[in-house]
């Protein structure tokens, strides 16, 4: 089999930099939507079926986009048609997005779920073929590099999501809560992150050139036919064939997406105690909202550095350690979010989370690169994110309803709608913690399952 031409470290670089604008975009909506729809008039125990909406987009958009990319050959490149055309997509859901009641006046709650699920759609558009991207571009030997170098974009555009709109009241822009509606900072947020997120992939779809069917062909030891098959091979087919290493990862990526999932949820709602005036009489939401974006921009930071020596301990230790490594510190990241109620020792487990982060958004993808069939790369891609979408799914589903318990646990007969707002906003709190508590859990669970995934070897060259 003819070896796969190295690529320099620029060249790499380009193959995964639009990446970077869609995780602007996707850093928005994890700070931001909880906020949004609670000011659009949603309650915490209801939440978690609004985060609904991105799992089950990945769930059933994936998997397709990965199997029409697999046997797309145009002028343009196999993956850049769809990295481009989803971008152009998110960039219109991103400025729609705090628009909501002016687009929807009598039910602005509905038409915010609608376009969350517009937005949703596509990202996962755009996002998908960057992994198969990478995939088919790098030889084995540079494939852990690969998914390094797009974990720290992933996380670079995570901390620019997070912070612009606390850039935006840096800038002077007002971030006075809007009854009923959505906050200057957090809107004019939105649209730059849109442009961002459009610029970003045009670098992506400009400066990488894709190899042709015949160049793939010899790269993967297949004829140029069915380098594309005429007859791709079916769903069932695929699923009939998945890779044992894939399962296994499955296992892992249940339980570390799944604590992710509750973090994205109730991450706002329980550090708005934290906000609390000395008296104990008022509660200053908007501050919350923008400390929120902040944390959200401090766990991709120790993701980045980590990132930067992930591939060199990976390549002394092994894939499998430094996974386990990381999601035993993220367990100890939520851990510490449960226990600490400083706004500004907040920012401590979330470098532990960070470091979580690094792992979970590469070595699964170095480790299942060299276990599928280059020819169904996307395909295989896009059906591995259900190992990502399935949990959220889950959480989605029993998450409201374990709120409820746990609230009415506290409760202990009192009257929810009777309290005072600030004793409300204690009481989300203490729920939100219990499920960071489960996440925590969950994260460890998954850094003792690595151990039990089975991963090829890599052909010294």
């Amino acid at each position: 089999m003819k070896k796969k031409p190295k690529l320099s470290f620029w060249q790499i670089w380009n193959l995964s930099f639009g990446f970077l604008g869609v995780q602007i975009g996707y850093s928005l909506q994890n700070s931001n939507t909880s906020s949004i729809l609670q000011s659009l008039g949603a309650d915490l125990s209801h939440l978690s079926y609004f985060w609904l909406a991105a799992p089950v987009a990945g769930l059933i958009i994936q998997p397709i986009v990965g199997m029409f990319s697999d046997g797309t050959w145009t002028r343009f490149g196999r993956r850049i048609p769809y990295i481009l055309g989803g971008a152009i997509i998110s960039t219109i859901a991103l400025l729609l997005m705090p628009n909501c009641p002016v687009l929807l006046a009598f039910a602005p709650l509905a038409m915010g779920a609608l376009i969350l699920l517009f937005m949703d759609l596509s990202f996962n558009v755009t996002m998908q073929p960057f992994r198969a991207l990478v995939t088919d571009m790098l030889d084995d030997s540079q494939k852990t590099e690969g998914f390094v170098i797009q974990t720290f974009l992933i996380n670079l555009g995570a901390v620019i999501g997070a912070l612009l709109p606390l850039i935006m009241t840096w800038c002077g822009v007002s971030d006075s809560a809007v009854e009923g509606g959505v906050s200057k900072h957090i809107a004019y947020s939105y649209y730059i992150g849109g442009g961002i997120l459009l610029l970003t992939v045009l670098v992506t779809a400009f400066k990488v050139k894709e190899y042709p069917p015949a160049e793939f062909a010899e790269y993967n030891e297949t004829e140029e036919a069915s380098a594309a098959p005429a007859e791709k091979p079916g769903f069932i087919t695929l699923m009939r064939n998945i890779p044992k290493t894939m399962l296994e990862l499955g296992v892992t990526q249940f339980f570390s997406w799944a604590a992710l999932f509750l973090m994205w949820n109730y991450l706002k709602p329980l550090i708005t105690s934290s906000f609390i005036d000395a008296a104990g009489t008022s509660v200053n939401i908007g501050a919350a909202e923008t400390w929120t974006g902040v944390l959200n921009a401090v766990y991709p930071v120790p993701a980045c550095i980590a990132s930067i020596f992930m591939t060199q301990i990976a390549n002394r230790f092994g894939n499998k350690p430094v996974y386990a490594a990381c999601l035993l510190s993220g367990a100890v990241g939520y851990l510490g979010l449960t226990l600490i109620h400083n706004q500004y020792l907040l920012m401590v487990p979330m470098v532990f989370i960070g470091i979580a982060w690094a792992g979970i958004l590469a070595m699964p993808y170095s480790i299942l690169s060299r276990a599928i069939d280059a020819r169904s790369s996307g395909a295989y891609m896009g059906i591995f994110n259900f190992t990502i979408t399935i949990p959220q799914i889950v959480m989605g589903l029993v998450g409201g309803s374990v709120v409820s318990l746990v609230k009415n646990s506290i409760l202990s007969g009192r009257g929810y709608e009777t309290m005072s707002a600030v004793e409300k906003v204690t009481v989300d709190s203490q729920a939100a913690a219990w499920m960071i508590g489960i996440a925590a859990a969950f994260m460890l669970i998954a850094a003792i399952s690595v151990f039990f995934v089975k991963e090829k070897r890599i052909e010294q060259q």
